[in-house]
């Protein structure tokens, strides 16, 4: 099927060509027109006390169930009348629902809060969008004297910058030092940057139908680079050692698709398997993210194995024209990783236990790891949500960043058993304050607002929270008939992490065990798939630990632009579903190899060797490529995105060295033959599947594919079909 497709994507490379170029017009024009609403908050948290909470907000207090905003007032007594003023412009904008007219004065006089709701309905987020650009334009006539910010992340101007351009102009310097030609290098970008561009427009348009967050442009956009101009790179590598050969480059194409295709084809696979895999978390608010970034990798593969040949039809023989450096013989290259291998191999145990410590030692923080969500003080410095959150710290305290919603269902009780419930709040230790319960319009329910004494991120505020809802809430609840549920934006980020870590297992449980599976039936062999798994953790351990030094311990956090805070609980998941995606790309490409030259010679210590000078360098060039690619995403403002960008570039970098290089060999050195023990009835029942990925070095008596006239082009059948 791949020969097939190699030879069509080259005989019929103008229309190919011309195909995918509608194609990405089609889909960048469809998902401006058609696309569809971001997910800006989390949802589906089915059988939570947040959503309990959320719920009954929804249905009895339909104006206070958007949401949680405060507008903070940096001095409201230079012209409390302009406050006055704002606050009733502000409830008449449409997707406003409620705002307090009476703000609340610290005790120093001067700073002041008031609350107010944005609706944020399903469908309804141009609404919510046009009512956060109208109170902007309301409030700026108050940075003048009152100053007044917002704790409504809506409100901040965080520009996305274009990271992932940094990440493919490093792209480029690495390609054309791998190839040294600028067209063999413009290829790969060319194939990714295309692919991003119509996968980027596609999951505008699943927004429509799918609750999307709005960071899934970036995450796909990260990936899609990455794995796109990687696939890219394998087979080009392949298409132009077919040529030192001499071979047509019809022939060529098909030797590169049907080998380094086909595991580019496998590889593609694993990742999206691994990715959407999180669908198994059962949270709604990451089915978009998920099939999103599917969707990018699913493109890059298409593309690699299309778009890719069709193009290497039209240049042929002269690959390697606009050279910008001289040539290395291929020889020379492999030579230094083949000694390399052989170094290992004379010392696999020291070096395997070397290799084993340092990454044990970099996964150490994971067990200090705390899922949860940062606040507002973590925000870039000057947004207008941390001037909201040191406002509101400075004058009222640090828990006011993060009040609590305590939600009464009445209808089965007595609402004469609320002042008690209030009094059991206040008299907890860590609560500062409880409102008076307000009814609802009907009757049947009851809202307070709760005040700790400590901020959203602190952990006194998550014992708080567990404490309230484990132990009096219940007992003050009781005999009275009433429900009393806990919820706010700070309780809901509680719920969620707590989801996430109770499906984690599930998830990484169904990761590893398909991914052994897949393994075993491509490498005939029960031990090559454990060790590949036990590696990939180490290396996905390794990442979660820097991830904890930096982003929750704060060690180098200057120099990152992050300060120290509870990592988001989504992340790692998604980095778990990426990397472990990635990894399998390497160890199909690195194993393939080894295994085709055990199968040829029955030598466990020359395939390794051989298999490690063969495909060593090119691992590390597409490994270079994704850590400056997802490194990019570190000089972003959003943490989460630095977050993702830092663990996914440390872990790459980590599985292609560490792992892939000093491992691997060593392992596989001590194992020895035993590395491909498969019982013969197990090698009976599962299915066949065959995966070349390794580029076959040119003989080192051939020369390096030369440019060709167009006259040579024809002679041996690269001429136009």
């Amino acid at each position: 099927m791949l020969a097939r497709l190699a030879r069509f994507s080259y005989q019929r490379r103008k229309l190919v060509v011309l195909g995918w170029v509608l194609f990405m017009f089609v889909a960048v024009v469809a998902g401006k027109t058609f696309a569809g609403e971001w997910k800006t908050s989390l949802g589906g948290l089915n059988g939570t006390d947040s959503q309990q909470a959320y719920d009954l907000l929804k249905s009895q207090f339909p104006t206070q169930s958007g949401e949680d905003s405060a507008f903070v007032f940096g001095d409201i007594t230079k012209d409390p009348a302009a406050v006055s003023a704002f606050l009733d412009k502000a409830s008449k904008v449409n997707g406003v629902g409620f705002v307090q007219q009476q703000p609340e004065i610290a005790p120093n006089g001067r700073i002041a809060t008031a609350k107010f709701t944005l609706l944020s309905d399903p469908g309804q987020d141009a609404r919510t969008l046009a009512a956060v650009k109208e109170l902007k334009v309301l409030a700026k006539p108050l940075q003048g004297s009152v100053g007044v910010a917002s704790t409504n992340p809506r409100f901040d101007e965080m520009k996305m910058p274009s990271s992932e351009m940094l990440g493919v102009g490093a792209a480029i310097v690495i390609l054309l030092v791998a190839f040294g030609s600028l067209l063999a290098m413009g290829l790969p970008i060319a194939t990714a940057i295309l692919g991003i561009m119509i996968a980027t427009s596609l999951i505008a348009i699943l927004a429509r139908f799918m609750d999307t967050p709005d960071f899934s442009t970036q995450v796909a956009s990260m990936i899609g680079i990455g794995v796109g101009i990687d696939y890219a790179l394998f087979i080009v590598s392949r298409y132009r050692d077919a040529l030192s050969r001499l071979r047509p480059p019809e022939d060529a194409v098909v030797e590169a698709v049907t080998t380094s295709g086909r595991a580019v084809l496998f590889a593609g696979i694993t990742v999206m398997i691994s990715i959407l895999g999180m669908l198994l978390m059962g949270l709604p608010f990451l089915y978009g993210m998920a099939v999103g970034t599917s969707i990018a990798v699913a493109i890059s593969v298409a593309a690699a194995l299309s778009l890719l040949p069709a193009l290497l039809g039209f240049i042929g023989f002269n690959i390697d024209k606009l050279s910008v450096h001289r040539k290395n013989k291929v020889r020379n290259r492999i030579s230094i990783w083949t000694r390399w291998a052989d170094f290992v191999q004379r010392r696999p145990l020291p070096i395997a236990i070397v290799g084993f410590v340092v990454l044990a030692a970099a996964a150490l923080p994971v067990f200090g790891l705390r899922l949860g969500s940062a606040d507002a003080s973590n925000n870039p410095d000057g947004s207008m949500t941390k001037n909201a959150y040191e406002l509101t710290a400075q004058g009222f305290g640090a828990g006011f960043n993060g009040p609590m919603l305590v939600v009464a269902d009445t209808s089965q009780g007595s609402a004469s058993a609320l002042p008690g419930i209030a009094d059991a709040l206040r008299n907890v230790p860590g609560v500062t304050m409880v409102s008076p319960f307000q009814p609802s319009p009907n009757g049947k329910a009851a809202i307070a607002t709760l005040i700790a004494t400590t901020g959203p991120q602190d952990r006194a505020t998550e014992s708080l929270v567990h404490h309230l809802r484990n132990d009096v809430l219940p007992a003050a609840e009781a005999g009275t008939g009433l429900d009393v549920h806990l919820g706010g934006t700070t309780a809901l980020g509680m719920d969620f992490s707590t989801k996430i870590a109770e499906r984690l297992p599930v998830f990484i449980g169904a990761v590893l065990l398909l991914s052994f599976l897949l393994l075993l039936m491509v490498f005939r062999s029960v031990v090559v798939p454990i060790k590949a798994v036990v590696m990939n953790l180490l290396s996905i351990g390794a990442a979660y630990g820097v991830m904890v030094a930096v982003f929750q311990w704060g060690w180098f956090g200057s120099i990152v632009g992050v300060s120290g805070a509870p990592i988001e609980a989504w992340a790692p998941m998604m980095l778990f579903a990426i990397v472990f995606g990635l990894s399998m790309d390497y160890e199909v490409f690195l194993l393939s190899s080894i295994k085709e030259e055990y199968d040829a010679t029955g030598d466990n210590a020359h395939a390794v060797a051989t298999g490690l000078g063969v495909t060593a360098r090119l691992i590390t060039a597409a490994a270079l490529i994704m850590v400056c690619v997802f490194g990019s995403f570190i000089l972003m403002d959003l943490r989460a995105m630095k977050l993702m960008g830092l663990g996914l570039a440390v872990a790459v970098a980590v599985d292609a060295s560490i792992v892939r290089i000093v491992l691997v060999p060593a392992t596989m050195e001590l194992l020895g033959n035993a590395n491909w023990w498969m019982p013969k009835w197990l090698d009976r029942i599962l299915p066949h599947l065959a995966v070349d990925g390794a580029p076959s070095p040119a003989p080192a008596d051939l020369p390096a594919p030369v440019p060709a006239s167009s006259g040579d082009d024809e002679r041996v059948g690269a001429g136009k079909h």
